[in-house]
């Protein structure tokens, strides 16, 4: 059993190679600010910029705050457990799974959580059901890439938009209440009604102080009722199960207006600044930022690997 102390030698990476890389350096700069604040006295950043990346000699504990390609798809986690490595969240495997939205919706189906019809496409295919619909890359993270088609008359030249992802997934439209849940140690906490001020919550919404969008509100807890709470932390609970997520994760849901939930996907390294979903919902029961992150890295520290 190791034990975490403020002096554990813990090497923050941030960075990456993939479309989410200023993302991930803004999380990384607030974990690093959170765990100093905590009283960490040995936490190193290292920005990554490629694969393999060179870690400080006589890390304890690698603290991976990569969202997207390579830090969330599994391979930074393979190369750590090569090492020899304990690091932050979930799995290599676990990680290769939640990233390629083919694979879990898969394991949704298999598993029995409600999610939406979907199909997979190569270039040059076109969906089998008519608009309404999402166009999804399946390995893209932050809503990249993804679009919503209204009309029946644009789904040819969305398709041929986004041929440029390769194979794309496609599901049928669902309109609801655009919710997340975020899973703490196999513990959902509140439900967080995202309110999107124009659109959806697309990458421009989710990081408005990069994009210049007009960005979204939150409510947390969620304005819905007690009955839909439980409905929608279920069905989260239910996704993080069907993949065997390890120490944490956010799960975003539909609620329709009838109260049916749909869940989408799962985030293994959702945003981690203080005004991030994850920390709000934490906050929500008395977690403060530092604490989460001081709590991410003591489970992290004894997870088993490989």
């Amino acid at each position: 059993m190791k034990t975490l102390t403020n002096d554990t030698k813990i090497a923050l990476l941030m960075g990456g190679p993939g479309s989410e890389r200023e993302v991930s350096i803004v999380s990384g700069n607030a974990v690093l600010e959170a765990l100093r604040q905590e009283g960490f006295t040995n936490v190193t950043p290292v920005m990554v910029d490629a694969e393999r990346p060179a870690i400080p000699e006589g890390t304890e504990l690698c603290f991976n705050i990569i969202h997207g390609t390579y830090g969330e798809d599994g391979g930074l986690q393979s190369y750590l457990e090569e090492l020899g490595l304990p690091y932050t969240g979930a799995g290599a495997e676990t990680s290769r799974k939640c990233f390629d939205k083919v694979l879990t919706k898969e394991a949704f189906v298999a598993a029995g959580v409600p999610t939406p019809a979907g199909e997979t496409l190569e270039p040059g295919q076109m969906p089998s059901f008519p608009a309404p619909c999402v166009i999804k890359p399946p390995c893209e993270g932050s809503s990249v890439g993804v679009e919503i088609v209204h009309e029946q008359a644009e789904l040819t030249a969305a398709m041929e938009r986004n041929a440029k992802y390769g194979r794309l997934m496609v599901e049928e439209y669902i309109k609801g209440k655009e919710l997340t849940v975020a899973i703490f140690n196999g513990t959902p906490l509140p439900v967080i009604h995202i309110c999107p001020r124009q659109g959806f919550y697309d990458f421009k919404n989710k990081y408005p102080s990069m994009t210049g969008a007009v960005g979204s509100d939150y409510i947390c807890p969620a304005d819905i009722t007690e009955e839909e709470t439980k409905a929608v932390q279920a069905a989260a609970l239910a996704a993080y199960k069907a993949l065997n997520v390890e120490v944490y994760g956010r799960v975003d849901v539909l609620l329709t207006d009838d109260g049916k939930p749909y869940v989408l996907e799962i985030n293994t390294i959702p945003g981690m600044t203080s005004a991030s979903l994850f920390p709000k919902a934490a906050k929500a029961v008395g977690i403060s930022f530092g604490q989460l992150c001081r709590q991410i890295a003591e489970i992290s520290l004894n997870q088993p690997r490989g």
